[in-house]
């Protein structure tokens, strides 16, 4: 499958990806870890099926450091071991956030609470700007057909600069 369009060579979608990526510094350059960051876009990505998400955020995590099991396992996180209790937290809603369609309620009471747990107002606003922005960059790719497997890391920051 091709892409149907590219967003990178026409000027509307590139003024409108600029500013898409100004607001993705805000929680770049949030206190919200950057692990945690990488595994909310990772796990959302893979919700919705976002094969140019998936790729650029499991390498932006390798490229930070992020282990090949923790990876491999945000898809099951819930039968895993190796995510502390915040990250559950953060990976909770973002699943939460990700599929409202899914789900009458929305964003649970219970995930609520344990994010209220974990993390502070910042990180609370980072973290739900967060699954909010990657949700949208999901779509933007998949509505598009922008296929994984050619980005390397840095590339879309690289971009913007």
């Amino acid at each position: 499958m091709d892409a149907r369009f590219d967003m990178f060579d026409n000027e509307i979608a590139v003024k409108f990806a600029k500013r898409f990526a100004n607001a993705s510094l805000v929680i770049q350059q949030s206190p919200l870890p950057k692990s945690t960051q990488e595994l909310v876009s990772l796990r959302a990505s893979q919700i919705n099926g976002c094969g140019w998400c998936i790729d650029a955020h499991t390498k932006e995590a390798a490229a930070a450091g992020e282990t090949a099991v923790r990876l491999n396992l945000v898809a099951a996180w819930r039968e895993s071991t190796v995510f502390t209790e915040a990250e559950r937290a953060a990976l909770a809603l973002a699943e939460e956030g990700t599929r409202l369609a899914d789900a009458h309620h929305g964003v649970s009471d219970e995930t609520w609470a344990r994010v209220r747990e974990h993390y502070d107002d910042d990180q609370i606003a980072a973290l739900v700007s967060l699954v909010a922005l990657i949700n949208a960059a999901n779509r933007l790719a998949v509505i598009v057909h922008q296929r994984g497997g050619s980005y390397e890391p840095g590339m879309f920051a690289a971009a913007f600069n």
